[in-house]
C-alpha cells in the first residue's frame, strides 16, 4: 500500500465521515488552509520520492481537491520542475482556501489555463486533482474527455484523494462501467482510507496507494464510532498461543463433514481446521469413505454417519458443513439439524447452494439457533442466496446479507468483505489472484472452523481467517495450490503472534 499509514487493522471512513473529521480537526484549532498545505506537502513528497524531475501537468476541479492541485503545482515548481496547470471552470469563482491558493500559485509565476487535451500531451506526468471522492454524477464536458483521453496515453497519473470518476463510498466507476475515469500509478488520502480504495475496480484504479498524515489528531475519531475496518489485527486478535501446561481439549473440536464422491473439499477444511490451531479435528462421514480421509492423515479423527443431520459428537465446539458434500434435500435437511445442535457452524459451498430456493428456511434456522453462525460465499453462491443486484456496491450487499441471515457473512473475492449481522465490515486488502484455484476455498472455510473451534466469535473467526488465507497467499507466490496453503499457515502464525 506505499508508505504512510499501514491500513491494515484501521478505520475506513466513508466520504461523510471524513467532512466530519474535517470540521472536527478545525474545531480543535487546525485551520482548514494548513489541512490543505499539508496535503500538497504529502503529493508533491510522493511524487518526487517516485519519479525524476520532468513536466508535469497538474489537473484542478473548481472545490477542494483542486486547491489541494495549487498547492502541489506551487511546490513541484518551486522545486525546480517545469508545470503547467489545467483549471476546470473559471478562476474568478474559485472559493476560500482554493481561491487562496490559486493566488500563491500566481504570485510565483504560474499560470492558470483551461483544461484542455494538448495539456496532457505536453506532460510526462498528470496530476489530478479534479474531483475527490464525493463525485456524486458522472464526469462530463471536458473533463470527461480529458480523462478518456489519458486513459489512452502511457502517461502516468497520481491522483489526489481518489482518481476522478471513481466513487469514494463503493470504488465503482460514477455512472457505471462505461463512464470516464482515471487509471493512476499512485494515489495520495489523508488520514484514513476510503472504502473506494479498498473495493474494486476502484482499488486497481488507484494503483498504489498512500495513506498520508496531514496533522489530524487521532482523537477526531471519536464521536464517529468507525464500523468499518480494513481487515488486520488490530480489531481482532488470534486464539492466543499455548501455555505449557495446556492441551488439546483446550484448543477445541472441530467437526467437519465430508463425502464419499468429493473427499478432497473435506480433506482440505480438515487439514487447515487442524493447522491453524484446533486440538482435535474429526471428519464425520460415510463409513465407506474411511481410507479416503486417514490414508494420509493419521493425526484426523473419522467417525461414519448414517445421518448427518445430528451432531456426531457431542464435544465438538465448532462445525463445518458444505465442501463437496453435495446439493439436495438430504444437505438442507443436515444444516437445520446442525443449527439445532448448539455449535457454532460454517456453512460453505453445497450447504449455501442447496437453501437456493429456500433462503429464508436457512435464515429462519440461523436466527432461531442462537449460534455464531459463519457464511461464506463466492460470487455465485452470493447471487443465489441474497438475489443479484449488480447495481449495488459490494459492501453494502455484503453487510445486507448479514443483516437478512443473522449470520456473519464472508463474501468472497479479491476484494472479501466480511459483514456481521450489527453492520460490522471489514475489508480485505491481502488476497493476491493467485488464489484463484481449486481447493482455496474448503482451506479457507477450515481455517474458519479451525478458530471457531478455539472460542473465537463467528466475526473474529471470519476475519481472522480470511486474514491468514491472505498472507499464506502472499507468502507462496504464483503458482500456489490450495495443499501448499495448508503447509504455509504454521509461519503465517508465527510470524503474527
Amino acid at each position: 500500500m506505499g508508505d504512510g499509514l499501514d491500513i491494515q487493522g484501521h478505520s475506513v471512513l466513508t466520504t461523510a465521515q471524513m467532512y466530519r473529521v474535517d470540521q472536527a480537526a478545525e474545531q480543535c484549532g487546525i485551520p482548514s488552509l494548513s489541512l490543505m498545505e499539508a496535503a500538497g506537502f504529502q503529493v508533491d513528497r510522493a511524487i518526487r520520492q517516485r519519479w525524476p524531475r520532468c513536466r508535469t501537468v497538474v489537473l484542478c476541479g473548481p472545490g477542494n481537491n483542486g486547491g489541494d492541485g495549487f498547492v502541489i503545482a506551487r511546490l513541484l515548481r518551486k522545486a525546480g520542475w517545469p508545470v503547467r496547470l489545467g483549471l476546470l471552470g473559471d478562476a474568478s469563482t474559485l472559493l476560500g482556501d482554493a481561491a487562496v491558493n490559486a493566488e500563491r500559485w500566481q504570485a510565483i509565476g504560474g499560470k492558470i489555463e483551461g483544461l484542455t487535451e494538448d495539456l496532457s500531451d505536453w506532460g510526462r506526468l498528470v496530476v489530478d486533482a479534479l474531483f475527490g471522492a464525493g463525485l456524486s454524477r458522472p464526469l462530463d464536458g471536458a473533463a470527461a474527455t480529458v480523462i478518456k483521453a489519458l486513459r489512452q496515453s502511457q502517461t502516468p497519473c497520481i491522483a489526489v484523494d481518489i482518481p476522478s470518476g471513481v466513487s469514494g463510498d463503493t470504488g465503482a466507476v460514477v455512472g457505471g462501467i462505461e463512464a470516464a475515469a482515471l487509471s493512476c500509478a499512485l494515489t495520495v488520502t489523508f488520514f484514513r482510507p476510503k472504502p473506494g480504495h479498498i473495493m474494486l475496480p476502484g482499488r486497481d484504479l488507484c494503483g498504489e496507494l498512500v495513506v498520508a498524515d496531514i496533522g489530524i489528531p487521532g482523537h477526531v475519531l471519536g464521536d464517529l464510532k468507525p464500523d468499518i475496518v480494513v481487515n488486520g489485527p488490530g480489531p481482532w486478535r488470534l486464539p492466543e498461543p499455548l501455555g505449557s501446561e495446556d492441551h488439546k481439549y483446550k484448543r477445541g473440536l472441530a467437526l467437519v463433514y465430508g463425502s464419499v464422491k468429493m473427499s478432497g473439499a473435506a480433506s482440505l477444511a480438515s487439514a487447515s481446521a487442524r493447522r491453524v490451531g484446533a486440538g482435535l479435528v474429526k471428519v464425520c462421514a460415510p463409513k465407506e469413505a474411511r481410507p479416503l480421509y486417514l490414508e494420509e492423515a493419521p493425526g484426523l479423527m473419522f467417525e461414519a454417519i448414517t445421518d448427518s443431520r445430528f451432531l456426531a459428537d457431542q464435544r465438538a465446539s465448532s462445525v463445518l458443513i458444505g465442501p463437496g458434500f453435495g446439493v439436495g434435500e438430504g444437505t438442507m435437511a443436515s444444516v437445520v439439524g446442525l443449527l439445532s445442535g448448539g455449535r457454532s457452524i460454517v456453512l460453505d459451498a453445497d450447504a449455501l447452494t442447496s437453501f437456493s430456493e429456500e433462503a429464508e428456511t436457512l435464515f429462519s434456522s440461523i436466527k432461531s439457533s442462537g449460534q455464531d453462525v459463519v457464511l461464506t460465499p463466492h460470487e455465485g453462491e452470493f447471487a443465489r442466496l441474497f438475489g443479484k443486484n449488480e447495481e449495488v456496491d459490494k459492501l453494502t450487499r455484503a453487510r445486507t446479507a448479514a443483516k437478512k441471515s443473522g449470520a456473519v457473512v464472508v463474501f468472497k473475492g479479491s476484494d472479501t468483505v466480511i459483514a456481521a449481522p450489527d453492520d460490522r465490515a471489514a475489508m480485505s486488502v491481502n488476497a493476491p489472484p493467485w488464489l484463484a484455484t481449486a481447493g482455496s476455498g474448503d482451506v479457507l472455510a477450515g481455517l474458519i472452523c479451525g478458530l471457531l473451534a478455539q472460542g473465537l466469535t463467528a466475526w473474529e473467526a471470519g476475519c481472522a481467517g480470511v486474514w491468514l488465507h491472505g498472507e499464506a497467499a502472499q507468502q507462496l507466490g504464483p503458482g500456489l495450490i490450495a495443499e501448499d496453503l495448508v503447509d504455509a499457515i504454521p509461519e503465517v502464525l508465527e510470524n503474527a503472534w
